[in-house]
């Protein structure tokens, strides 16, 4: 019984400190990027994870994101990769990505309304408990060769920070197979090169979330929340709410 309520416990507590980090987050982001614009849109993220082998698997994830207020199709990513597993905490992946971003109305020099974006990237990730709180870090690297409306193509470089905490909502539960839970996390993002030619700055963008979600199995999450995007442009800076839903497979 003490147990029970000594978990409980630890639990608020590491709640309220993740309330109190996203918070400042998205504060400090607002603060960062004066003179922004404001967006709202949607996004729709589909995540598989196949385990082929003991230290062998797959990597997927697609996503759709809306335009402003949600009118239009704006982005489409399509993202494989191949995981190693190095133990059951540590992984390594390498993989590619395409992302296709849409135009609303004609731009010079772009080719059907359409700008694309290919990107090779590595990531490390770790993952570890706190209590009943699984914690996940991923440090991603990212070399980009991007399509620009003036025609000519730009390289550049990124690194990436992210972390995702999940704590079920139901007491006691150790080894959380199945139920509710709730999922906060946040990403960084660095131009590591060529910066000048992108935004001028090391800081390119903060991704804040919070989110509800069930657990129908070990195999599949479903869950919805908000995504506060911070990001710093060349000329203009923008804030996009989005609204996101997500569903992440296992394998």
């Amino acid at each position: 019984m003490l147990l029970f309520w000594a978990n409980t416990g630890i639990n608020y507590q590491i709640m309220r400190i993740s309330l109190f980090l996203l918070t400042m987050l998205c504060s400090l982001s607002q603060l960062a990027i004066a003179q922004t614009q404001h967006q709202s849109t949607g996004w729709l993220f589909l995540m598989n994870n196949t385990k082929i082998s003991k230290k062998w698997g797959t990597h997927l994830d697609v996503q759709l994101r809306s335009s402003d207020q949600f009118s239009l199709l704006r982005n489409f990513m399509f993202r494989p990769g191949l995981t190693y597993f190095i133990n059951d905490k540590s992984d390594v992946t390498l993989g590619y990505l395409l992302n296709e971003t849409f135009s609303g109305q004609d731009m010079i020099g772009t080719r059907n309304n359409t700008l694309t974006e290919h990107r090779i990237w590595q990531q490390y990730i770790y993952k570890h408990k706190i209590s009943t709180v699984n914690v996940s870090h991923r440090l991603r690297l990212e070399q980009r060769f991007m399509e620009q409306n003036a025609g000519s193509d730009l390289f550049a470089q990124r690194f990436r920070y992210f972390f995702r905490m999940i704590l079920p909502l139901e007491k006691g539960k150790q080894d959380f197979d199945k139920g509710p839970f709730a999922a906060l996390q946040n990403e960084l993002f660095f131009n590591v090169q060529n910066k000048g030619k992108l935004n001028g700055s090391v800081f390119d963008q903060n991704r804040a979330y919070l989110a509800a979600g069930y657990r129908f199995s070990k195999k599949m999450d479903l869950e919805v929340g908000y995504l506060n995007q911070a990001v710093k442009g060349l000329r203009q800076n923008s804030m996009n709410h989005a609204v996101q839903l997500a569903l992440y497979t296992r394998f």
